[in-house]
């Protein structure tokens, strides 16, 4: 969070933390981590469960999120999310795949998982419908970052955290720029076990008419059921639904009236 985003950035600071937590929270666990002193870390506290943001529980002790991050979530997703746009479209590969087909955004730096659909036989994997993952060593993670602006990109390959999960993992910076640099030249990308051991992807970006970045789309196996080999042969159609999330994006998104003779664009990611 920017230094001069003043109260509201702290405040947004201190729902990230709990929800790091991923559990009810005491005022002393936050303390413990928050980077502000104790009497501003209580007065966030407090204006936050004043205003519905956070939930106290008196029994415990305890905080969490609150209620009005559901509705406001939920109104989000509806708004700027593609998934309500692209549901029906990740249904019909889902189905013809045989596979799980991931729907992600980019969050700054990372990858959010705007919607799942399972495969007919579903296998167990860290991605579901509004988590948060890594960008640099998934399919639909690099997929997006490969057709971001240059300036955009200097941004946001500094924070990645090039933690290697598996031996696959790419580790630098480097690796991560020549990889990206393939992937443009390719079209598509893979995650070969490079996140979790044992699951393939091959992904491509929904880009908008301007070749903005709107999200990505990935079809994703076990390697104990299948293989990239056979992932790259969905690639046909992968990619005709990534067309038509991007066509159905853009029109939804910004309706245009007739009077007005000017063209706007779908949702972006946050860049």
């Amino acid at each position: 969070m920017a230094s001069g985003d003043g109260t509201v950035g702290k405040a947004l600071e201190v729902l990230d933390l709990i929800a790091r937590f991923g559990r009810p929270v005491k005022f002393a666990e936050l303390q413990g981590e928050s980077v502000h002193p104790k009497a501003t870390l209580y007065r966030l506290v407090q204006t936050l469960a004043n205003q519905g943001m956070l939930t106290h529980d008196p029994d415990t002790g305890t905080y969490s999120l609150g209620i009005r991050l559901v509705r406001l979530a939920h109104a989000a997703w509806h708004t700027t999310s593609l998934a309500p746009v692209a549901r029906p479209h990740l249904d019909a590969l889902a189905r013809a795949a045989g596979q799980t087909v991931h729907l992600a955004q980019l969050d700054n730096a990372q990858v959010l998982y705007v919607d799942k659909r399972s495969a007919r036989d579903p296998v167990e994997m860290f991605s579901q419908a509004g988590k948060v993952g890594p960008a640099y060593c998934t399919g639909v993670g690099k997929a997006m970052l490969a057709w971001l602006p240059e300036q955009v990109l200097q941004r946001f390959l500094p924070q990645q955290s090039f933690h290697q999960f598996t031996p696959s993992t790419l580790t630098s910076e480097a690796e991560l720029r020549a990889e990206l640099e393939a992937i443009r030249d390719r079209g598509h990308a893979y995650d070969r076990e490079e996140h979790e051991p044992g699951i393939v992807c091959v992904a491509v970006p929904v880009l908008s008419p301007s070749a903005r970045v709107l999200g990505a789309i990935s079809v994703t196996g076990s390697t104990a059921r299948t293989d990239l080999g056979h992932l790259e042969a969905l690639l046909p159609e992968l990619k005709k639904t990534a067309a038509r999330v991007a066509e159905e994006a853009t029109a939804w998104a910004f309706p245009v009236p007739v009077a007005a003779n000017s063209k706007r664009e779908g949702p972006s990611c946050p860049v």
